[in-house]
């Protein structure tokens, strides 16, 4: 679980570093900024989590630290080495297991692994133990000499990961590790996830999975049109929220007036649509809901559910961007109205 991985009691020790990085595409005339003065660090041993939606930068940013862009402007080290300058060097300490899957299907999981282990120049002495080792981590020595094509997809990013390890890196670098994979294999993934952390491993994710995020990661840093918004732990990031409680109300179609009604008691934070709930943000919760269970019936509007739960990583997101990680918006009448303005 988030702050657990390791050991957090010794000053942290910083084992990435980005200062005012910036990186621009040419799209014909016009510049696309996708990447517009980031800076922040990775420490030493932690589950860092990249989060933001489809075009958000996060991608490129892995691109440079992981040198296959250069940027158009600040800095980027990994470890002590320079992104621009030492790039051989800091491919030999980080691993990378993209989202897209790059294993060959005809090829059995060992062969797989000593493939990509003769690639990186593995001493042959050690690789068959190094493989070995790595297929029990996955699971997967029953399936050693299993064609790929034959296994799951949750076995198939379990050897992808190990894969991107073979050589012990010091970083690894996980590009939506668990996207398309039922729950279990989700679960599984995780297990070799935290299982390599506990090695003193450092991973960097990007995911839209909120609750994996929320869950697993150290700390989180959200990126939308290439700035960073927020980053800190999950929980400073939820106590951030300038609201106590969540109150979600299914509801099948939004009235308007109702909204205004709404909006206008200074009691709520912020009033949102999601689909078909609308989403409150207040303190003490559970002593606003009778009101605002009046409102409804004042104005007719039928609800198919009511829940109050705490904040979560999502409403974050949706506080500071005005909508989902997805790209959908967090609500259609502008972004949440925050404690004070007029309504």
């Amino acid at each position: 679980m988030a702050g657990t991985h390791g050991d957090r009691t010794a000053e942290p020790e910083s084992i990435i570093r980005i200062e005012h990085l910036s990186k621009v595409f040419r799209d014909g005339r016009r510049q696309v900024k996708a990447v517009d003065d980031v800076s922040f660090e990775v420490q030493k041993g932690e589950i860092f989590g990249l989060l933001g939606p489809n075009g958000a930068g996060k991608s490129t940013i892995i691109r440079i630290l992981t040198t296959l862009l250069r940027p158009t402007s600040g800095k980027a080290f990994v470890g002590p080495y320079d992104v621009v300058r030492h790039p051989e060097e800091i491919r030999r300490v980080i691993g990378v297991c993209p989202q897209t899957s790059t294993l060959d299907l005809e090829l059995t999981a060992y062969d797989n692994l000593d493939f990509y282990g003769n690639l990186l120049d593995i001493d042959p002495r050690h690789l068959d133990a190094r493989i070995r080792e790595l297929l029990d981590m996955a699971d997967l020595t029953d399936r050693a000499h299993a064609p790929v094509q034959t296994l799951s997809g949750g076995m198939r990013r379990k050897l992808e990961i190990v894969r991107a390890f073979i050589h012990r890196p010091l970083i690894l670098f996980l590009d939506e590790p668990t996207i398309g994979l039922d729950p279990e294999s989700r679960r599984e993934v995780w297990q070799q996830v935290t299982a390599l952390n506990q090695e003193e491993t450092t991973i960097i994710l990007t995911t839209h999975y909120m609750d994996e995020a929320e869950k697993f990661c150290d700390r989180i840093a959200f990126v939308d049109r290439g700035r960073l918004l927020r980053l800190d732990t999950t929980e400073n990031l939820k106590h951030s929220l300038p609201a106590g409680d969540v109150i979600e109300i299914g509801i099948e179609a939004v009235d308007e007036e109702a909204l205004r009604d709404l909006r206008a008691d200074r009691r709520l934070t912020s009033v949102e649509v999601r689909e078909h709930k609308l989403i409150i943000s207040a303190e003490n919760g559970s002593r606003l809901l009778p009101s605002i269970v009046e409102t409804f019936e004042r104005h007719a509007i039928p609800m198919t559910s009511i829940a109050i739960r705490s904040p979560s990583i999502e409403d974050v997101f949706i506080y500071l961007t005005g909508r989902r990680l997805d790209g959908g918006r967090g609500e259609p009448a502008g972004p949440p109205r925050k404690r004070g303005d007029r309504p």
